[in-house]
C-alpha cells in the first residue's frame, strides 16, 4: 500500500495481548460512559449516600486494542488509517476512534492527518536512542540505590511479572510483551515509593515500544534476549550482588554509563 493513503479496509486490530472483545451495546456505541449516582428511597428523612455505578470505558478498550495494534505491528508506520474504518472494525463509532488516537497523538505514536485520519509516527534510530539515554538517566540510578536498601524478599516478589515476560516472549506476542515488560519495570521503580517517578518512567518506556520506521522493532529473539535480562537482573538482586546488578543494569539499557 503506498504510503500516506488512508486505508479503509482495515483487519481486526485485536491481539493476544488486548481485550478479547472490544464491542460494546448498541446504545453505548460512541459515547464516553461514566459512573451514574443511582439514589434509593430515603430512610429516617436523610438521603442515602449515593450509589455509583461504574461502567467500561468504550474509549479506554478501543485505546489498549489501538495501542496492541501499533505494538505488534497491524498498523504500520506511515500509514494513515481513518476513524470510520476504525470504528466499524471495533463495532463502535468513529467517536470513541478519533479519542483514542487523538490520545496517541499525544503520546507519539500517531500525527493527526486533517481530514484524512492518523498516520502512524516513523520512529528513526535517533529518536529510539534518545528514548534510551533518558530511560536510563531515570530507572538506572534508582534501580542501583534499590539493589543496596530492598530486602531479598522484596525482589521475589517480582519473579511473577519477570516470568510473564519470559512467557510472552517465547511465543513472540509483541503486544503482551510490552504489557508484561513495562508492568515489570514499573513494579521495580514502584519499590522506591515515588510515584510520579513510576508515571513518567513508564510513559518513556511506552513511547519507547512503537516500532520504528522500518517495522523489524520487537522481533522475536530479541523479546527472548531481553526477557532473560530481566530474569538475570531479578535472580542478581535476590542475591544482592551488586557487582552483577550493575553490569546488568548497564547491558539493559544498551550500555548507559552507571
Amino acid at each position: 500500500m503506498e504510503q500516506g493513503r488512508a486505508r479503509e479496509d482495515v483487519r481486526p486490530y485485536v491481539s493476544a495481548g488486548t481485550p478479547p472483545d472490544v464491542r460494546v451495546p448498541e446504545q453505548a456505541r460512541g459515547e464516553h460512559i461514566h459512573g451514574e449516582h443511582i439514589h434509593g428511597e430515603y430512610t429516617h428523612g436523610e438521603p442515602p449516600a449515593p450509589r455509583v455505578v461504574q461502567r467500561h470505558s468504550v474509549r479506554g478498550q478501543i485505546l489498549d486494542a489501538l495501542r496492541a495494534a501499533l505494538v505488534g505491528g497491524e498498523l504500520a508506520p506511515g500509514e494513515v488509517y481513518s476513524a470510520p474504518a476504525l470504528g466499524a472494525r471495533f463495532g463502535v463509532s468513529a467517536t470513541p476512534v478519533r479519542e483514542a488516537m487523538q490520545r496517541l497523538a499525544v503520546e507519539g505514536a500517531v500525527e493527526v492527518v486533517p481530514n484524512r485520519g492518523f498516520r502512524v509516527s516513523e520512529r528513526g534510530p535517533r529518536e529510539l536512542a534518545e528514548l534510551a539515554e533518558v530511560r536510563a538517566l531515570i530507572e538506572v540510578p534508582v534501580m542501583l540505590r534499590l539493589a543496596r536498601t530492598v530486602p531479598p524478599a522484596g525482589w521475589c516478589a517480582l519473579r511473577p511479572l519477570a516470568d510473564a515476560t519470559v512467557a510472552s516472549a517465547a511465543v513472540g506476542d509483541r503486544a503482551a510483551y510490552a504489557e508484561s515488560d513495562r508492568a515489570f519495570h514499573r513494579a521495580v521503580l514502584a519499590l522506591s515509593g515515588n510515584q510520579q517517578l513510576v508515571a513518567v518512567a513508564d510513559d518513556l518506556h511506552r513511547r519507547s515500544q512503537w516500532p520504528p520506521a522500518d517495522g523489524q522493532g520487537g522481533r522475536r529473539a530479541d523479546l527472548v534476549a531481553d526477557a532473560s535480562e530481566h530474569t538475570a537482573l531479578l535472580d542478581a538482586l535476590i542475591a544482592m550482588d551488586l557487582t552483577v546488578v550493575r553490569s546488568l543494569v548497564r547491558e539493559h539499557f544498551n550500555g548507559a554509563d552507571v
